[in-house]
């Protein structure tokens, strides 16, 4: 159990959160949500005790073993993977260094006698002769294939690298697991797996992200970072959401209901208080006035971009046409044979595990790159938007433009007043509308990204990953607008949910081996390939 009592921060100036007591307990599991700044992985690391509260303790049971996803891979660099993920349990791999050590000696002395068996004893009581196994299944469940696991971690792109870092906090069954957004750089398959692995978790889990429905997948119960609190509901994030609308509509109406009844009582002693033989009546309905409790609605973190993707002039019925495109990279085959036909209003999801060509098709397809053969027709009035999967490409960041005039330069036809007002309903108010576009967070690149899509309402949209530092709100708005987009979608996203309600057919890429093709929504599809979704 860990227990938290009376904690609070106030971080750069801002409160996060006050005077916070809850309990997480064995057996559950707990996502951590709120908005980009709310304080998430603030309250993850004071719970690890990597950060102190300004005030409060956090109090965590005597011998437990607590396991935290770090991020920081470059420490790793020269390490054999497998080690990697073995160090996740310090107290063993410790002692199966002290081992080799020892056994590494000519000769020992009976105090390195007895010390070998006392690490023995700490070996078997962490399961140590399993821990190779142990750490293999975890990467192989990862994505990350037997053959590499031999290999030092820098021989690993970043993203692959995370993927250990994610396996060696999961390594051991640690007693409490903190996790802060494990599916980052995660594929829809391995997203699946660790769905999976984490149901059979029996520990304390607290999980951060933002990925809708790996939350509702995975959690128990959610605490929420909000309203300078922190406040655990049963359930997983939609039945959250449910129950915090609820609890906001009804202390709302009945704030309004008591404010209604006071200025009825204040009416009352207006007029009577100075009468004598009313005098008792007023005295009476004063108590009655400081009775009544009014609900303290501190104003919530949580913000919406209000998101919209219009068409100026719809495309032909066809709008893009795809026959055996191939492309290969210093002779590896990347895609072969592509097929697949869109009609306009169509929306493809391409899916796959990482490093299969999602990317390089979408650039194809935008034609930012050349394919090796095959052919790419986009149909009549076509127009193309592009999102790239590493947004800063598509913003020149050495420009030395603002927001607001990165955003101009799209549409000078448009008033200031309409850019700003574009600005301000992505969440940028007239101050970081005048950021330089260097300053800008990953996730405010996103939405300035999209902002200019808003604007051209091209009729062919490409979006590689545009989930991509965007909070579940920003997610959940985005979502929103693809469904209700007219024009034609082709999108990569590791996101279920949105994967799920947007996408009309499935591309799946299967590197040298082709591709599979499929008209109708992905949970459809993963049913068809006998990998039906994780329930």
């Amino acid at each position: 159990m860990l227990t938290v009592s009376g904690v609070s921060k106030t971080y750069g100036g801002k409160k996060l959160f006050d005077e916070v007591t809850t309990t997480f307990d064995p057996g559950h599991r707990y996502g951590l949500t709120g908005a980009n700044g709310a304080g998430k992985s603030t309250f993850m690391k004071i719970l690890a005790g990597e950060l102190e509260p300004d005030h409060g303790d956090v109090t965590r049971p005597a011998r437990s073993r607590l396991s935290m996803l770090h991020q920081d891979h470059y420490r790793y660099e020269n390490d054999r993977i497998r080690d990697v993920v073995v160090m996740g349990n310090r107290r063993l791999w410790d002692a199966m260094q002290e081992k080799e050590v020892l056994l590494a000696k000519a000769e020992m002395t009976n105090d390195e006698g007895m010390r070998l068996a006392e690490l023995e004893n700490v070996i078997a009581e962490e399961d140590g002769y399993s821990a190779e196994t142990e750490a293999e299944q975890l990467l192989t469940g990862l994505g990350i294939p037997p053959a590499d696991h031999d290999q030092p971690l820098k021989t690993l792109d970043s993203g692959m690298r995370l993927r250990v870092l994610v396996a060696q906090a999961l390594f051991g069954s640690p007693d409490i697991l903190l996790l802060d957004e494990p599916t980052n750089h995660l594929d829809l398959e391995s997203i699946r797996w660790l769905e999976g692995f984490l149901q059979n978790y029996k520990g304390v889990l607290v999980v951060i992200s933002h990925d809708r429905h790996f939350l509702n997948e995975v959690c128990t119960e959610t605490a929420d970072v909000d309203y300078e609190n922190i406040i655990v509901y049963p359930g997983a994030y939609d039945e959250m959401l449910q129950q915090k609308i609820e609890y906001r509509t009804n202390a709302e109406k009945g704030n309004a209901s008591k404010q209604k009844k006071i200025l009825e009582l204040k009416d009352f002693i207006r007029r009577f208080g100075a009468n004598a033989k009313k005098a008792s009546q007023a005295q009476s309905r004063r108590r009655a006035m400081e009775k009544i409790d009014i609900v303290d609605l501190k104003r919530s973190n949580i913000q919406r971009p209000f998101i919209r993707f219009e068409v100026k002039k719809p495309s032909g019925k066809l709008a893009l046409e795809v026959d055996k495109l191939a492309k290969s990279f210093d002779g590896k085959v990347v895609l072969k044979d592509i097929s697949f036909t869109l009609q306009r209003g169509e929306k493809l999801a391409i899916i796959g595990p990482n490093g299969i060509g999602k990317t390089t098709l979408c650039r194809l397809i935008a034609r930012q790159l050349e394919p090796d053969r095959g052919k790419l027709q986009y149909g009549h009035e076509v127009t193309v938007g592009y999102m790239p999967q590493h947004h800063e490409e598509a913003v020149d960041k050495e420009s030395g433009k603002t927001a607001f005039e990165w955003l101009y330069q799209w549409d000078e036809k448009a008033s200031v007043q309409e850019i700003r007002g574009l600005l301000g309903r992505m969440l940028f108010p007239s101050e970081d509308a005048d950021k330089n576009v260097k300053a800008l967070s990953g996730g405010e690149t996103a939405r300035l990204l999209m902002s200019k899509l808003t604007l051209t309402k091209d009729n062919v949209l490409i979006l590689d990953e545009p989930t991509n530092h965007l909070d579940l709100e920003s997610i959940r708005a985005l979502t929103d607008a693809l469904q209700k987009y007219q024009g034609t979608l082709v999108f990569v996203s590791h996101d279920h949910y949105m994967v799920q309600e947007v996408a009309t057919s499935i591309l799946e890429l299967r590197g040298p081996a082709g591709s599979d093709f499929f008209p109708g929504a992905y949970d459809d599809y993963m049913v068809k390939s006998g990998r039906a979704a994780a329930r």
